[in-house]
This record gives C-alpha cells, structure tokens and sequence, in this order.
C-alpha cells in the first residue's frame, strides 16, 4: 500500500517513521508546506520508501493531487483541515483518518459524511489519537464484550516522568489546547442524561505502579463520540491525570480570567489578549525538552454478561523512548495512526463509510499490534454472582 501523510509535525513524523518499517507499506509520501523540517527528518530516516513533497494544504487541487497518491491518507494537520481533508479523500476515492478535533465541530462535520464516503467505497476514522482515538477503541473493545453496557470511566494523562515545579507539568501537545480542555466544559453522562460538568472539578486520587498517588478531574473534549454511542448507559465519564495540586494551580488561573478567550488588556496602546501572554509566557517555560514524559490510561467498561456483573479494564503505562527521543505521548499516538493506516490498507478493516474508531477498529487486532510496538495494554476482568 501506499500512505500520504499530511503535516510534517511532530505525529505525522512519527507516524511516518512507523509506516516505512512494515513490509505491507511500499511507499510513504510525507507532505507539508514547511517542507525544510520534512527533508530534515527524511535525512535522518534514511529510508527509500519515504518521499517528502511540499504542500499548501489551502490549495484544493494540490491537495487533492498530493492525496490521490496514497491508498490511505494520515490527517496530521491542524483541526480546522479535517472535514476538508475528509471531502477531498471522497472526491479523490482514498481512504484517509484523522487526529480528531471537537473545537468547532471538526469531527461532527467528517462524520456527517458517510454516506458520501460509502458511495465512493472510502473508509474515513477521525479521532485517532490518544484521547480521542485508544481510549475509543479500548471502550468500543470492552463493551463489546458486554450483553449489556452501564458504566463506562476513562482517565488519561500525559505527565513527566520527573515533575518540576510549580505546575509539575510538561508539554506534549500545544498549551493552546491544553487550555481550552481546562476551560470548556466536560460532556458526561449521569444517571442515563447527557450532561456539562466544569473542566478541572471533581477531583479524585488515583495510582499507577511507579507514580504513586495522582489526581484525575474532568476535562473537556474526552469523551467525544462515545456519548452518543453509548447514550444509553447510566455512567460515563473522562478524567485527565495529573500530580497532585496541578487542578487547584490551574483552577485559579481560570477563576481570575487570565485563560479566557475573550479578556483583553491594553497595554501601551495595543490590545492584547491576556490568553495570549498566557500561553506565550509559559509555553518556553513547560517544554519536556530531553526530559522523559509518560501517558497513563486507565479504561473501565463495566455492565452484565451473561447474568453476571463484568468490569473490564484496560490499562496503560508507557514512557518515552530515550534512545529514538520520540515522547511517550507521540509514541502512542503515532502507532494508533500508522496501525489504523495499515488495518484499512490491508483489508483487515473493510466497512466504507465514516465511522469513530470505538464503532470500526477492532480492539484485540489493534492491542496485539501495539504490542509489537512496546506499548502494552493490560486487560483486567472483574466478575461478582450471578445477577437476577
């Protein structure tokens, strides 16, 4: 098969660098307007199956040009190119996934697409991160094991291995995002109602081997499609991880407005938003730089089967790879991507249309390809009695 991925940031690189190892992938396109960091990372790759091309994915007929390339088509762009992205894969008939992007209805709008998609015989996956993206396919794994799905919790968290003070926090994605999961609210459901809850409440003590105690509160955006997949359940769901203390920190930037996308102040005659020098003002400050980082995940999928009360839980804890510097965060993501890729290319997933990851990628094939990436989920059954 052949693979186009579009951005040569950090996942479309390491995305990338995964594809060219597998002996299903003849040929991996990289394309991106900064087309100097692309021929950077190609160099160093040193692989003949990596082509690097310049894009300008606001050109529509270059895009869809670069795309008609590959088979399947790696969405490594900024959100805002998503349901673009999506359209052009239908019109060119390639199949193509995405990272995800709730903030505006990016990830709504591709999947209103499907039927467009199954008349053209293209498969289309957004959300195919982490968080959206593992923990969809995990839950969509683990309810499918259930005759009947009640509770669904997911905590998540990309945290340094060694936290520093005073936010004991690292940067594996922008701060821009990680702001607005702070501040919109978190979509849960409780007692079988959709509802908002505010981002960093609700705080809860949680423990993974070689962390000790860790805190988990809601965060916006989590959840994303698995709401209205699982809309019938009692409870579900997202919490962020992190060190202790990190909510309150934060929850105090957000009560005096500095995180607001809306509050100005003017200074010298110039109008500056205080979310600006927010997020410039720390951005230098929190990045992971050579330090390690680590994501930790925790999905419980819990309801009856057979009569009884199952939980099935699946667990995560990997860290970065010091020998390749590719972060822990970008190691998860990337493998989602590339393994994804590879499941449409190669057959083992042939549904057309669009579809989120919990409903499409199937969760045995894709932990024991994690596996052979050195990222293993752990799969924990909790059964009680027979229930009437």
């Amino acid at each position: 098969m052949k693979v186009v991925v579009l951005g040569a940031g950090l996942m479309g690189k390491e995305t990338a660098r995964d594809l060219v190892k597998s002996d299903d992938v003849q040929k991996v396109y990289l394309a991106d307007l900064n087309v100097k960091q692309a021929e950077e990372f190609a160099e160093k790759l040193k692989s003949e199956k990596l082509e690097v091309l310049w894009l300008d994915a606001t050109n529509d007929q270059q895009l869809g040009d670069v795309m008609a390339l590959g088979d399947v088509v790696v969405n490594a762009l900024f959100y805002k190119f998503n349901e673009k992205v999506a359209r052009t894969a239908i019109e060119r008939g390639v199949h193509s996934i995405d990272l995800g992007g709730h903030i505006g209805g990016a990830t709504e709008a591709v999947l209103k697409l499907t039927e467009e998609a199954k008349a053209k015989g293209v498969t289309i996956i957004p959300d195919l991160g982490v968080a959206p993206g593992m923990i969809n396919i995990l839950t969509g794994y683990g309810a499918g094991k259930l005759d009947k799905v009640e509770t669904i919790k997911i905590f998540v968290g990309g945290i340094p291995v060694k936290p520093e003070p005073p936010l004991n926090y690292n940067l594996v994605f922008s701060l821009e995002g990680v702001f607005d999961h702070y501040t919109d609210p978190s979509h849960v459901i409780r007692n079988g109602e959709l509802k908002e809850v505010p981002s960093l409440s609700e705080i809860e003590l949680i423990e993974f081997d070689g962390f000790g105690e860790l805190e988990a509160f809601h965060t916006s955006g989590g959840t994303s499609t698995l709401t209205e997949t699982y809309s019938n359940v009692e409870t579900l769901e997202y919490k962020t991880i992190r060190y202790k203390g990190h909510a309150e920190k934060f929850q105090l930037l957000v009560d005096l407005g500095l995180l607001s996308r809306d509050n100005v102040v003017t200074v010298g005659g110039n109008t500056i938003k205080v979310r600006d020098v927010m997020r410039e003002h720390l951005s230098p400050q929190l990045q992971l730089g050579e330090k390690s980082d680590a994501v930790l995940l925790r999905v419980l999928v819990s309801g009856k089967k057979d009569g009884s009360a199952i939980t099935y839980e699946y667990d995560l804890l990997t860290e970065k790879d010091m020998a390749e510097n590719i972060t822990a965060m970008a190691r998860a993501t990337a493998n989602t991507m590339s393994i994804v890729a590879q499941m449409i290319g190669t057959g083992k997933i042939s549904k057309r249309g669009v579809y989120p990851p919990e409903k499409i990628v199937p969760g045995e094939h894709y932990i024991a390809a994690l596996k052979q990436h050195g990222v293993i989920i752990e799969e924990k059954i909790k059964t009680s009695n027979s229930l009437a």
